[in-house]
């Protein structure tokens, strides 16, 4: 039964009768066209919910109204907020609710009596499928939430770090995804591959250039995965001679061999139990050591140098290459057998050319850490010398790109940096600058512009989906008005007045 009948007499037309006749209309048209209504007493309690909300009752677990009716909302809708709402008097206009029920769109508005005291509030359901109709607004929302949470993290981690004893021989993960910066569509991708890696246990390798991040990404993996309270390790395996590179693995037994240190010493398999393993460069591997790698990896067991025994461990592997290990392969510089065991998870590092976007934001943090190294201010970049970064083609990619950045602010004598600076040390080191180039904001590409026709007055876009409702639902009926409305929630005479009056 409506809670407002329709065959109310009609209100005087003074200042209080008209304000009650918008009241009620305005609460007509929302329990109209939204996906669900319902209203609460003072003390929480379910009073009233519309057609609309009653189909999302058995999701939430209830199989009649009069269930639902009449219990406090926390009980009957997991998540709510609408007790704040009711505490405080103020309105929640727009939110994400998410529950057993599916995400939603909802607002929340208080009621008040003549004394402005709140005597109740009404839940809406303004979209009930936000995940296809706001998928890029709720994206950008849940990335930039994300990395919020990440850089949390990432200052709580920082602070046990300072208060750590000095030398305590802990190995521990230096960065999250929010030190890998920079808000580029190809940013964003990798980050979302990346935090996916991070739940699975099985073995990531990183693809990209030199300097495009790869062992922060490694570190920000571990830092996000189950693991994260054990060690993290990491080994450079082109920069260990190759004569040591098995002892660097898999340790040396106590008196080894001649000079060896009577203790033993553990390898990095072994310091890395409980944790991750990161193997830096693993393209560089000697093929000796790539069969005992293989071996190590599939048994889960290793025999330290000069011993006859078998240890076990309990790793998670990383691994990491700038060179094209299917090449690799094919040329058969790198066991086939070793490289499907490390594919798994691959997560290619975008070169900075093709995120030139983050460039403005990369600069912003690398000359933040240099001031903070060398106890100066900040450098600022004149728009020319912005410009001119965007330009470049950056083979040395982030890495490149902070070399120049500490040399214009080691050499300048201002704060300042213009373009004329970072030429010079761009040919300096033997690099022809390419011509300047707008800096493009992320957020004005071309999936800005997809998103932009989402940032409309709520009306618009309530209308427009509204439409779209319409016409689905008389095409799945092969025009069957009778059908449609009953299928929207809605009266024939609603639907006959939405389609006589689509605007």
């Amino acid at each position: 039964m409506p809670l407002l009948a329709d065959d109310a007499p009609a209100l005087p037309l003074d200042a209080q009768g008209i304000l009650e006749l918008a009241a009620r209309s305005m609460f007509q048209l929302f329990s109209s066209v939204s996906q669900g209504m319902f209203l609460v007493d003072r003390s929480g309690r379910i009073v009233w919910v519309n057609e609309g909300y009653q189909r999302f009752l058995p999701d939430l677990g209830f199989s009649s109204v009069d269930q639902f009716v009449g219990r406090t909302v926390e009980e009957v809708i997991p998540n709510t907020q609408m007790r704040r709402v009711l505490e405080t008097g103020q309105p929640v206009l727009i939110d994400l609710l998410t529950n057993k029920a599916g995400t939603f769109v909802v607002s929340r508005i208080p009621l008040r009596d003549d004394a402005d005291r709140v005597i109740g509030a009404i839940g809406i359901v303004l979209f009930d499928h936000p995940e296809t109709t706001l998928q890029p607004l709720i994206s950008k929302f849940a990335l930039l939430q994300r990395d919020l949470d990440d850089a949390r993290r990432e200052l709580a981690s920082q602070r046990r770090r300072s208060l750590a004893v000095a030398g305590d021989g802990e190995r521990r993960s230096k960065y999250t995804f929010a030190s890998f910066i920079g808000s580029s569509p190809a940013a964003a991708e990798v980050k979302r591959q990346a935090r996916r890696a991070a739940q699975s246990s099985s073995p990531v390798l990183l693809l990209g250039e030199t300097g495009t991040g790869k062992e922060l990404l490694a570190h920000a993996i571990h830092a996000a995965s189950s693991r994260a309270s054990g060690p993290f390790v990491s080994v450079n395996i082109a920069a260990v001679p190759d004569t040591l590179l098995e002892a660097e693995f898999f340790g040396v037994a106590p008196g080894a061999y001649t000079g060896a240190d009577r203790k033993g010493r553990d390898g990095k398999f072994k310091l890395a139990d409980g944790g991750t393993l990161f193997l830096d460069e693993i393209g560089d591997m000697p093929q000796s050591l790539q069969a005992k790698l293989l071996r190590a990896l599939q048994e889960g067991e290793i025999e330290p140098l000069g011993s006859n025994k078998l240890v076990p461990f309990n790793v998670r592997i990383l691994a990491a290459t700038s060179r094209d290990l299917a090449s690799l392969v094919r040329e058969g510089k790198f066991r086939e057998d070793l490289f499907y065991r490390l594919h798994v998870l691959p997560v290619r590092v975008p070169p900075l050319r093709v995120r030139r976007s983050d460039i403005p934001a990369l600069v912003e943090a690398l000359g933040e850490d240099l001031a903070l190294r060398n106890g100066t201010a900040p450098p600022e970049l004149l728009p020319d010398a912005m410009a001119l970064l965007a330009g470049q083609p950056w083979r040395g990619n982030i890495r490149e790109l902070r070399n120049v950045l500490e040399q214009a602010v080691m050499r300048s004598d201002s704060q300042s940096i213009d373009a004329a600076q970072l030429e010079r040390i761009l040919r300096e080191a033997g690099v022809e600058p390419a011509a300047p180039a707008p800096v493009q904001d992320p957020g004005h590409g071309p999936d800005a512009e997809d998103e932009s026709r989402y940032l409309r007055p709520l009306a618009e876009q309530v209308a427009e989906l509204e439409r779209k409702a319409i016409a689905a639902a008389l095409k799945a009926h092969g025009g069957n008005k009778l059908a449609t409305a009953r299928q929207l929630g809605i009266s024939r005479a609603t639907l006959y007045g939405r389609l006589e009056n689509p605007e």
